[in-house]
């Protein structure tokens, strides 16, 4: 029996029903109205009985839902049974769920199935997002996406919200004339004279990978198996940037770790106020616009969403305790895959950054906040999404270069990741898993006890909180992290000798090498007077550059500098896109500075509020007080 069976989570008010039920699979059936926002239909759950309760049977079912959905009738029917209908009543769990609980007919017993339909409605939850016309890049139709990571799918479908939980589903959506609907599915057929569009997904997922979106939305083929997803007025620009880049990044992922099972891999392209990066969901990651730069110098950042094919979506955490298991093995896969295509250099100059975002994190929360294990520990109520930082991303990257370090060999333990996925794919599992499983793969360590090495204990790594105690070699970037530091260095100084500045040439760096250099300037913002101006003359390829990387950080050095003659291009920045990575940081650096950078935090907010996401808005509400 593996740990994953055991699992509770807190996150969950259903865990007696998951361990009582399983789900084999479940059907939506529904009706996007966009003049009500709402959903309209029906979930039909196929339920077989694995665990009854005390007294020979389980006689309630619980499913996780929330106060936006609003459940008009349930139904259930045993085989070879009549449908009969089931009392049932919402009970409150926390501020981001409730309890659907169902009271069934008789007691369900060992191998007993039963089909549960529930009739419902979902509106304006937290998973379930409506966008105006003037939040998408068309500015002409409303827009519709669903959002799921980590509980919120709950506010789309009754559900067991828990990624300990999986099945496989289908869906028919019907949608208005002149929209299109996609989902997080294998196989997809279009019913074009009632506008329903129909989806299957064949292989088990958790219903945090279950994501729907709808508007005015076409298509163009990228690759044999990859197209994208777009609104149509960024239908050319993503064609253009993404034309066989998709196919590359798959065949390396797939050389290192193993078979591509989901079949096609899609890009949706969201309406610019989608407030995350990307998102995972299997066969259709939805990305934000921004990283369609015109020059292809952000393609790669996709490589971490495809990574999560393998790692997350294919093995994928228990609980979200344990999120590192999705976020370190794929940060280690994402950088094998960059190794492979772009060379060692390129990968440490990258994961410098990201190390520096996570002593950014840690020097902020305190290295002994108990958020900085690996393992963390979910108090009943707390909502997942209030634990979100860098640390299971960095820190698990670190551990996962730790077991490939005990190795000593890169080939050895790239099969030990193969491996590792053909185990415990279509699986939930916990930390106590993955590296039993390690250890029983390499009983050359095992019986070195090498998870006890004093300092190193594998114990250590996931509950204790901290800097991580081993650190990958870099220094392999130092290649392209010394030019950018001298560079950097240059810049600083009060009187600028141009003649060296000249004589690094940065024509031919690559995206994070000029993030680092720009990094550099910002933490020693602001620079002697004049040097901003000059230094925006010098390059336009940064002051006037369309990758939203390099935008985001010349903008805070304009905001770090008081560089007035560019606040424009600060303004155009926040009115282009509402990612939560960028908006948030920039509106707080905005507040922080002077009087002048406030007043235009305020009146920029005050023209693009109605373009951000709910949860954006909110965050910045709480900056500008």
């Amino acid at each position: 029996m593996m740990a994953a069976e055991l699992v509770g989570g807190s996150d969950t008010a259903t865990s007696s029903s998951y361990r009582h039920f399983r789900v084999r699979h479940f059907h939506l059936e529904l009706r996007v109205d966009f003049d009500r926002r709402q959903l309209e239909g029906r979930e039909v759950l196929e339920l077989s009985c694995v665990r009854p309760g005390g007294g020979g049977g389980e006689r309630e079912l619980r499913l996780d839902t929330h106060s936006s959905l609003s459940v008009q009738s349930v139904t259930a029917r045993s085989a070879g049974g009549d449908a009969q209908s089931l009392p049932f009543e919402i009970q409150p769990f926390t501020n981001y769920g409730a309890t659907l609980v169902l009271t069934l007919a008789g007691p369900c017993r060992h191998g007993d199935q039963l089909e549960v339909t529930i009739h419902y409605k979902a509106n304006d939850g937290p998973g379930v997002v409506w966008l105006d016309p003037e939040q998408t890049a068309g500015k002409v139709k409303p827009y519709l996406f669903t959002q799921g990571q980590a509980v919120l799918n709950r506010s789309f479908f009754p559900c067991f919200d828990t990624p300990a939980v999986k099945s496989t589903y289908s869906a028919s959506i019907k949608v208005p004339e002149g929209f299109t609907a996609v989902m997080s599915a294998t196989k997809w057929e279009h019913d074009q004279k009632q506008n329903i569009f129909h989806f299957k997904m064949h292989h088990p997922i958790p219903s945090y990978l279950v994501a729907l979106a709808v508007g005015d939305i076409v298509s163009a083929e990228v690759g044999p198996r990859s197209r994208v997803w777009t609104e149509p007025c960024l239908l050319d620009a993503a064609k253009e940037e993404y034309d066989g880049v998709v196919e590359e990044f798959l065949n390396a992922g797939e050389k290192l770790f193993g078979p591509y099972v989901w079949g096609r891999y899609d890009l949706l392209f969201m309406p610019p106020s989608f407030p995350f990066g990307g998102m995972e969901n299997p066969c259709l990651t939805f990305v934000t616009p921004c990283l369609l730069a015109g020059d292809r110098s952000l393609a790669d950042v996709i490589i971490h969403e495809i990574s999560h094919s393998w790692f997350g979506n294919l093995v994928t955490n228990a609980n979200w305790g344990d999120f590192w298991l999705n976020e370190g093995f794929t940060m280690y896969a994402q950088r094998r895959i960059t190794t492979e295509l772009y060379g060692a250099a390129y990968t440490c100059l990258e994961a410098a950054t990201g190390r520096a975002l996570l002593r950014q994190h840690m020097d902020n929360t305190g290295e002994d906040h108990p958020l900085n294990k690996l393992k963390v520990k979910i108090e009943a109520g707390i909502d997942p999404d209030e634990t979100y930082n860098e640390t299971p991303y960095e820190k698990g990257y670190c551990f996962v270069s730790y077991l490939a370090h005990l190795v000593g060999d890169q080939e050895k333990f790239d099969a030990f990741l193969r491996a590792y996925v053909e185990k415990f794919k279509f699986q939930s599992i916990v930390a106590e898993d993955t590296l039993n499983f390690y250890l029983n793969y390499f009983p050359e360590l095992k019986e070195k006890d090498i998870e006890k090495r004093p300092g190193f204990e594998f114990d250590g790594w996931l509950n204790t909180p901290g800097w991580p105690p081993y650190l990958p070699d870099l220094t392999s970037g130092d290649t392209l992290m010394k030019p950018a530091e001298n560079l950097a260095a240059l810049w600083l100084a009060a009187d600028l000798s141009m003649d060296a500045i000249k004589a690094i040439d940065m024509s031919s760096w690559r995206t994070y090498q000029i993030v680092y250099f720009l990094d550099k300037l910002l933490e020693k913002s602001p620079l002697p007077p004049g040097n901003v101006a000059k230094l925006a003359e010098t390059y336009p390829k940064i002051s006037k550059a369309k990758n939203a990387e390099l935008r985001f950080r010349w903008v805070q050095i304009i905001v770090k500098n008081n560089y007035e003659e560019a606040f424009d291009e600060l303004k155009n920045f926040l009115h282009s896109q509402g990612k939560q990575k960028y908006t948030v940081p920039v509106y707080r650096a905005m507040w922080s500075e002077t009087e002048g950078t406030r007043k235009l935090a305020e009146e920029t907010f005050a023209a693009t509020r109605n373009q951000l996401h709910k949860n954006v808005q909110n965050y910045v509400k709480k900056i500008l007080v």
